[in-house]
């Protein structure tokens, strides 16, 4: 998400109130941010699915502003969150970090990959919700990425994926722009079939297993998450 095309998701956050933590990443539904019981839906799953623990040092990628980044810290020993926004990259080292466990740097995601800090020290990591948003031959050299630099790594959980299968439900008679479901940029990213991503993982060195959300959480009528192992 480096294309000047992204704008959007860098200048959106500044049109919210700092505090309106989920406003500014977009986790809202028609414009209204998503009700507590939905994020403990998000936290739920993530931390029972990576097995976090006190031992576990947490690498969440396409962070944003840390709101969700530090409910995950808060079950395992800390982590690091990392993402392209500097206004968001602020709003987190402002509410939610401190100096010895919970850190927020700025810095393209893939990028950070190539050249990780601490790399060995990570034993899990997220991605929720942005996964769609990265182009696809750069989703597929972050997958590789994680599996050849950082050798500790245990498990993955990349969450709120759209499944392309369900596209029609999302859409519902709204009226479908041809290829949307493959761009980037659009307002839901790159849907995915289940089988794409397992695929996609599978190429990339990675184990996939599918997650899917309780029907009480509000985007599983048509999304998934992942959850990749060595």
């Amino acid at each position: 998400m480096t294309k000047e095309k992204f704008r959007f998701y860098k200048d959106h956050p500044k049109t919210c109130n700092k505090d309106d933590f989920w406003g500014q990443v977009k986790r809202t539904v028609n414009g209204v941010p998503v009700s507590q019981d939905q994020i403990d839906f998000i936290v739920s799953a993530v931390t029972n699915e990576l097995k976090l623990n006190r031992e576990d040092m947490l690498l969440d990628l396409c962070c944003g502003n840390g709101a969700l980044s530090a409910l995950f810290f808060e079950y395992c020993s800390g982590g690091l969150g990392v993402d392209f926004s500097e206004y968001l990259i602020s709003i987190a080292n402002k509410n939610f970090s401190d100096s010895q466990n919970k850190k927020f740097i700025l810095q393209d995601v893939v990028e950070f990959c190539e050249c990780p800090i601490m790399a060995n020290k990570f034993t899990k990591m997220v991605c929720y919700g942005s996964f769609s948003y990265i182009e696809k031959e750069r989703a597929k050299s972050l997958l590789c990425l994680l599996k050849s630099e950082f050798h500790n790594l245990e498990r993955i959980f990349i969450g709120n994926c759209p499944d392309k299968n369900l596209l029609a439900d999302f859409y519902g008679e709204q009226l479908i722009e041809p290829g949307i479901e493959n761009e980037p940029d659009s307002p839901i990213g790159i849907w995915r079939t289940q089988e794409e991503f397992i695929l996609l993982a599978k190429d990339c060195g990675w184990r996939a297993a599918i997650h899917k959300m309780s029907d009480q959480y509000y985007a599983a009528y048509y999304r998934y998450d992942v959850i990749l192992t060595r």
